[in-house]
């Protein structure tokens, strides 16, 4: 007669033909080593050995900015809070934000056209793109800087016929306007390429379906397509922003007094580089973290009801797999 069957440990069970009593007494052995099972965890040398080597290195780099007399820490304490500086500072943020908003309204319109099946939008969009696009921003600042040498005058109006305004390029393009057009209009040549992917992340069936519907192009772009885009859109559009802040330094060549300009005056002046270059740093640095948390919470925002993981501030700033689930 067969014999019953067995439950085993861990959910398995012993066959139900007949055992010898060597098959019973191994069976024994292993259900009593069952119970002696160790968990080992995996071993990481190689993790170890990293960060030894890392913490090494950060003990070097501490040490020698430390004790390195040339940092002069006391002249950077003594200047980060410089009225000069400050003005400068304010200067760097107000054309950051100057220019990232020329750059969005710009994108908006580029990206529209960029999709758009008539010939005389997609291709005028795509020459912007190219143009702006295919050449360093440094240059595009000092050319609209020095515009008055290619068009001395300003005329607005129509062609033989009346003429709306007329104005002296060097009065109208000062190192403001300047600064303004270069970093604006190259920003909106790259904020337009992201503007169309947000756009083309929308399923093409909600747009069929708002047609069905009877609702016209321009209602389907403002109520269900820009803002789904959005969500795609938020993410870079924070790294261009913090990139446009770093970005404005370059206007230093025209002689426009931002963050960089105005330490550069002071060392000029006290022959101190390393120190005042040092207080342009820290302030481009805490700006950027303050930026960097803003964006984080912003995509926070916009990923409420999305099961994709987003990634924490923590891990923007510094690294390592800080990513969470938003809910």
């Amino acid at each position: 007669m067969l014999e019953a069957m067995q439950p085993r440990k861990f959910g398995r069970l012993v066959p139900e033909t007949p055992l010898d009593q060597t098959e019973q007494k191994r069976l024994q052995r292993n259900l009593a080593s069952d119970h002696k099972l160790m968990v080992v965890p995996v071993r990481k040398p190689g993790r170890w050995i990293a960060a030894a080597a890392m913490a090494a290195a950060a003990i070097w780099l501490a040490h020698g900015i430390v004790t390195n007399a040339n940092f002069g820490w006391d002249v950077v304490f003594a200047n980060v809070f410089e009225p000069i500086v400050l003005q400068g500072l304010g200067l760097t943020l107000w054309l950051t934000v100057a220019a990232m908003c020329i750059g969005t309204v710009l994108s908006v319109i580029l990206a529209i056209m960029r999709i758009s099946e008539n010939p005389f939008l997609n291709v005028p969009a795509g020459l912007y793109l190219w143009f702006f696009r295919g050449t360093p921003v440094l240059v595009q600042l000092i050319f609209w800087y020095n515009l008055a040498f290619l068009i001395p005058e300003i005329v607005i109006g129509i062609p033989f016929g009346p003429t709306f305004f007329r104005g002296s390029a060097n009065d109208l393009i000062t190192p403001y306007s300047a600064a303004l057009l270069g970093l604006g209009l190259n920003e909106g040549a790259y904020m337009a390429e992201i503007v169309r992917a947000g756009i083309m992340s929308v399923d093409q069936g909600q747009q069929e379906a708002a047609r069905a519907l009877g609702m016209r192009p321009g209602q389907i772009l403002r109520r269900i397509v820009l803002p789904q885009a959005v969500r795609v859109i938020v993410p870079p559009t924070g790294n261009e922003t913090i990139g446009m802040l770093k970005m404005t330094s370059l206007v230093s060549v025209i002689a426009l007094s931002d963050l960089l300009y105005s330490v550069q005056t002071i060392s000029s002046r006290t022959f101190q580089t390393i120190p005042l270059l040092l207080v342009a740093c820290v302030w481009y640095l805490a700006i950027t973290s303050v930026m960097t948390v803003i964006q984080g919470r912003i995509e926070k925002r916009f990923a409420r009801g999305d099961r994709t993981a987003t990634v924490s501030w923590s891990r923007r700033m510094f690294g390592g797999s800080g990513i969470r689930n938003s809910k």
